[in-house]
């Protein structure tokens, strides 16, 4: 039985998707004492993973070589051995297209790898963000072709992945996990593998029921990031200071919690749910205007940053179209490797259009691709050089202090430098 399984550590896992929540799962529960596999189509990862060397942050590599050695971890291209695991983790991407709309081809395309080996007494669990009824409509009708049935032969489940890239406090072992299955067996074993490997479970009433889950804690995070987005630029115009109305309205202990403007959203969840739970409203015929609202303040953040780049440089007397920038910062949030919709790309792509020359330095990063051209980092002592240098991403690595003594104009979209004086610095929302 699997539930005999789970709880002797007797099954085997498998993921799919060695990616920012594929790996560091992965190895979570071979650390745990579980015989694992990891999938993916790249082969570099896979190479990477079974030399014991890790290429994401939150999967810590000498971790990785321990279970790597201890032959409790292998990764594969091979989806045929998907027959050999007990449970099946899916953690693929779900992207949206250029139109704004879910694009969840990964998810029907690991189904159908899944449904040519599916056999009884697997349990298979989603884990990729996606819009409400997904697991029920779009997965589980392509494994019951296998004849299987759903709560009986196989085990079908959606339990949201929860990871901060760059967290050291709240990791995949100490957030608490969402489980919602097909049948109340198919819950019930989600909710002991999770709980076996220590995590803090809450059990849902369905699939569906968790998926909103996800959707709502991100775009509780997108809507409160638009707000203080449009406060900025209200401030900017009235001329008050919106860091110090955040940390000000901070002092409130109860009814309130800050959240920060910025050049935009990114990451993988945050810039693409709202358009993902919008999208899956209108089936319904239901629109979620104050959502999409939200999305498109956001979206839009990246516009407002190079018109206030392009006027802080004119004031400055400088010929835009003849400056030199530097943006500090190219990931999606502070001290990590992560591109993934990053708003500075689309800020670098941008300004590209507007001023003379575009350097950037990330020392997480070390190249780019944009428009086709590849973009390498430059050493930070190019501050002394350009016109115009924009905090982008507010690395903790940064010296800003410095920073500012060496810039011409700082244009700063994260308030890395309220607490510097200086008159060449021009903060967003200021």
């Amino acid at each position: 039985m699997l539930d005999q399984k789970i709880k002797t550590n007797q099954a085997k896992v498998g993921v799919i998707g060695l990616g920012y929540v594929g790996l560091p799962l992965v190895l979570h529960f071979a650390k745990k004492g579980f015989k694992s596999i990891g999938f993916d189509i790249k082969e570099s990862r896979v190479l990477l993973v079974n030399q014991g060397k890790s290429y994401i942050r939150d999967a810590d590599e000498q971790e990785l070589y321990k279970v790597i050695k201890a032959k409790k971890l292998t990764a594969t291209q091979n989806l045929t051995r998907l027959a050999e695991c007990d449970i099946i983790q899916i953690c693929v991407p779900t992207p949206v297209n250029p139109n704004k709309e879910p694009d969840v081809s990964y998810i029907v395309d690991t189904s159908n790898s899944i449904l040519k080996t599916l056999r009884k007494g697997q349990l298979i669990i989603l884990k990729s963000t996606t819009f409400p009824e997904t697991t029920q409509k779009i997965v589980l009708p392509i494994l019951a072709k296998s004849g299987l049935k759903v709560g009986k032969d196989f085990y079908l489940a959606f339990s949201p992945e929860r990871i901060d890239p760059g967290n050291k406090k709240f990791t995949i072992g100490n957030t608490p996990t969402v489980v919602g299955g097909i049948t109340s067996k198919c819950t019930e074993l989600a909710f002991l593998l999770y709980k076996t490997v220590g995590c803090k479970v809450i059990s849902v009433s369905s699939a569906s029921a968790a998926e909103m889950a996800k959707l709502l804690e991100n775009t509780f995070r997108n809507v409160n990031i638009a707000l203080v987005n449009e406060l900025a630029q209200l401030c900017e115009r009235m001329g008050i200071n919106i860091w110090e109305v955040i940390v000000a309205a901070s002092s409130k202990p109860f009814g309130y919690m800050p959240f920060y403007p910025g050049p935009g959203v990114g990451g993988h969840c945050i810039p693409i749910d709202p358009y993902y739970l919008s999208w899956k409203a209108r089936e319904y015929d239901f629109h979620t205007s104050f959502i999409e609202l939200s999305a498109r303040i956001n979206d839009n953040m990246p516009y407002y940053v190079v018109d206030q780049v392009i006027e802080a440089i004119s004031r400055y007397g400088v010929c835009p179209s003849k400056s030199t920038v530097l943006v500090l910062g190219v990931a999606f949030k502070k001290d990590v490797e992560d591109l993934r919709d990053s708003p500075s790309l689309k800020l670098l792509g941008l300004l590209l259009r507007k001023v003379g020359k575009i350097y950037y330095n990330d020392p997480y990063v070390r190249s780019i691709e944009l428009n086709n051209r590849k973009y390498k980092s430059v050493p930070l002592t190019k501050i002394r050089e350009v016109d115009c240098v924009v905090i982008a991403t507010d690395h903790s690595v940064y010296d800003y202090k410095k920073i500012v003594r060496q810039s011409k104009l700082v244009i700063d979209t994260r308030g890395a430098t309220t607490h510097i004086q200086g008159g060449n610095i021009v903060l967003l929302g200021s």
